[in-house]
């Protein structure tokens, strides 16, 4: 096995403290007991105690919760479904329009598109609340879960949905018999990434959002502006807990499917 040189051992220490330090650093400081954020005052549980007690800040990370939730499930089921469109059926007219129509919010800037959903629903007349963000999110995210969906598509083999059908289930049957239980640690990656990506975004969310329906990153740039309390801190630090417990649970989920996968294989 080569080992690394020293430029390179350097280069990477020096590419993951630019990535992780400031996320160290702001942990760390979520313990702070100094109202002063710079400034350390010694160990304490001071404003993970203020956040549980903000029912203001409680209320917006309960409705960013939710809005994740429900768009992240929506996301999954239509980009799963337009994956398997854009795998399956390359023969169709409009694939290369639909294609371009699907992946756009990649490369759409979000205040465009933001500004895009506002007019949509102020032409139909919508009250923007909870299902405006929501509907909004799923628009943003579905793409991402096409993305990760069709790529498993991709290599996934196609004669097995052929012996499928030829023993005589339908395509439906097919797809959730064989197919959907193959690239189901797809699905839930792209459920993972959609849930990330809704309880991250911030653009979006101000241009759909309500009254009584602030979502938590709305609700903290709020807050930021008028100065950096330890308590964002505190919230901050959660929030990184919940999704570093999300992903750890998703791949060792991804681990058990596969080895029950190898296990259950004909010798």
């Amino acid at each position: 096995m080569k080992r690394l040189s020293r430029f390179n051992l350097i280069a990477l220490a020096l590419g993951f403290a630019f990535l992780y330090l400031p996320i160290v650093i702001l942990v760390i400081y979520s313990f702070n007991a100094s109202r002063l954020v710079t400034v350390w005052g010694g160990w304490s549980l001071r404003w993970y105690a203020e956040f549980f007690n903000d029912s203001a800040m409680l209320a917006a990370a309960g409705m960013s919760l939710r809005v994740g939730a429900v768009s992240a499930t929506m996301a999954t089921a239509l980009g799963t479904l337009a994956a398997v469109a854009l795998s399956r059926g390359e023969g169709f007219r409009g694939r290369a329009l639909f294609s371009g129509m699907l992946y756009a919010p990649l490369v759409m800037p979000e205040v465009i598109t933001g500004l895009s959903l506002l007019l949509l629903f102020v032409a139909i007349d919508a009250e923007r609340g909870f299902w405006t963000v929501t509907i909004a999110h799923t628009t943003l995210t579905m793409c991402f879960v096409a993305v990760v969906v069709q790529s498993r598509l991709g290599s996934l083999d196609r004669s097995l949905e052929e012996a499928a059908m030829d023993l005589g289930c339908d395509p439906v049957r097919a797809f959730l018999r064989v197919t959907l239980p193959l690239i189901l640690p797809a699905v839930a990656a792209g459920w993972m990434l959609a849930f990330t990506l809704s309880l991250d975004d911030l653009v979006i969310a101000s241009f759909t959002t309500g009254p009584g329906s602030t979502t938590l990153p709305i609700r903290i740039y709020s807050e930021v502006r008028l100065g950096v309390k330890p308590e964002i801190n505190a919230i901050c630090t959660l929030i990184i807990s919940l999704i570093a417990v999300v992903i750890v649970a998703a791949s060792l989920a991804s681990k058990l499917s596969s080895r029950q996968g190898e296990s259950a294989a004909p010798l």
